[in-house]
């Protein structure tokens, strides 16, 4: 029995199936034979896979590792330049809060309401007690608390000498303050030198006074020991302390301080500015709603109340100039780091014109080409992506130990960094990966494009 020929099928004699001993074929299950089973299938292995195009992609990108290197410094200082920025505002903005917290939302400050008389000056509406320290000192959360007014000088002068000396240099002449004894311990300064005066000076109405260190400079007090003393107009006022700057009142700093009680008899104080209230933190919303009340029972809306929020906002708007400048350079160097990866993309595919020609001689379609030449360049990217966000990290956490600062990054910008990288290293290879697409292998193998 002879089967026919299959269409398709090559020429030449094929054996015929044997039968079993004593067994029979039937003609027409031999007809209904399927084709697949004369025909051995012949495995495809001529396949261009995704995974040769990358191996390919890789291999092409590390070949010319000079070239590679000038390729990646564009987008390494451009990536690095955006995710430090980001970093080290970040970092800052949490140093900010840190001694924000620490200090002005430990603060507290009450003052007498203004309001505008019909000439156009400003008068106050009401009155502080004297005895305000005593009334906020029974709230929750009030830890310490003092009140502080400014002086008039009315045309007198802050000497460290009696007799006015003509020849003189002038110098502009120190703020005059009257406060209570536990005014420093409420602003968070201390005493250099000295001591500071306390209840009993200010029950005997002393007339001591305690300087800051700025203001004790351009007098020229630099020591006690000697019982130095500052004149007020004609009268004298014993120095027995120097303090420190502080945080909460920097302009303390250049001011000179008598006791309260001193103030009411000799400057005739008729009642205290403002009061300086100490708390604990989370404690501002609270005692600035309740010392108010604690002062002025009747008329608590005549009193402005200077207090921290609880919901503090800070990091979220402290914006810096410097930040938004670094982030437009970190633009334009990531954008040259781009037009570097197409540059040098463009070149090469120049270069490769032949094996380009070649391969599409060989079978290989327009897309796998030009995907061969995007991965390239997003590989590129992606090395100077990460690259770059290494680079920016490390800087951060070499300042911040240098500094003695917590380094700060959120992780998402450092991944973020280098997916921009990869980014830009694809968009920057679309155009040569285009162009190579475009390659016919005929005009290729003869040399042209």
């Amino acid at each position: 029995m002879r089967l026919r020929r299959p269409v398709g099928a090559a020429w030449g004699r094929r054996r015929e199936p044997e039968a079993a001993p004593g067994a029979t074929v039937p003609a027409a299950d031999a007809e209904e034979l399927p084709q697949a089973s004369l025909v051995a299938s012949i495995p495809r292995v001529d396949r261009f896979t995704a995974q040769d195009l990358v191996v390919e992609a890789i291999s092409d990108v590390g070949s010319r590792p000079g070239r590679l290197v000038m390729t990646l410094a564009g987008t390494v200082l451009g990536v690095g330049a955006l995710v430090a920025t980001l970093g080290f505002a970040q970092t800052a903005e949490y140093q900010i809060a840190r001694q924000f917290d620490a200090v002005r939302s430990t603060q507290v400050v009450v003052s007498p309401g203004s309001a505008q008389t019909q000439s156009g000056d400003s008068v106050a509406t009401a009155r502080l007690p004297w005895d305000s320290v005593e009334r906020v000192g029974r709230l929750a959360g009030v830890e310490a608390a003092a009140t502080i007014s400014e002086l008039a000088l009315d045309g007198e002068e802050i000497t460290t000498v009696p007799v006015n000396d003509p020849s003189a240099a002038a110098i502009a002449a120190p703020r005059l303050m009257a406060a209570d004894a536990d005014l420093l311990d409420v602003i968070g300064s201390s005493i250099v030198t000295g001591r500071m005066f306390d209840s009993g000076h200010a029950s005997r109405a002393d007339r001591v006074v305690v300087i800051g260190e700025r203001a004790a400079d351009r007098l020229g007090l630099n020591r006690i020991d000697r019982q130095p003393a500052v004149f007020i107009g004609d009268r004298p006022y014993a120095v027995i302390g120097i303090y420190g700057e502080s945080q909460a009142r920097g302009e303390l700093a250049d001011a000179i301080i008598m006791p309260t009680a001193t103030a009411r008899g000799d400057r005739a104080l008729v009642a205290p500015d403002e009061l300086q209230i100490r708390i604990a933190p989370g404690a501002g919303e609270q005692v600035g709603e309740q010392a108010s009340l604690a002062l002025l029972p009747n008329s608590p809306e005549d009193l402005d109340v200077s207090a921290p929020s609880a919901s503090a906002s800070l990091r979220e708007t402290v914006q810096s100039d410097v930040t938004v400048v670094f982030l437009i350079l970190g633009g334009i160097v990531l954008l040259a780091g781009a037009l570097g990866i197409a540059n040098v993309t463009m070149l090469t595919v120049s270069e490769r014109i032949p094996e380009i020609g070649l391969r599409r001689a060989l079978g290989a379609t327009r897309r796998q080409i030009g995907a061969q030449f995007v991965i390239e360049s997003a590989v590129i990217g992606l090395l100077g992506g990460l690259m770059g966000a290494a680079l920016a990290v490390v800087s951060l956490v070499g300042l911040s130990v240098a500094r003695g600062w917590t380094p700060i990054i959120d992780v998402w910008v450092t991944v973020g960094g280098v997916l921009l990288g990869s980014l830009v290293g694809l968009a920057a290879g679309w155009l040569p990966a285009r162009r190579a697409s475009r390659i016919e292998p005929v005009s290729a193998l003869r040399g042209g494009a």
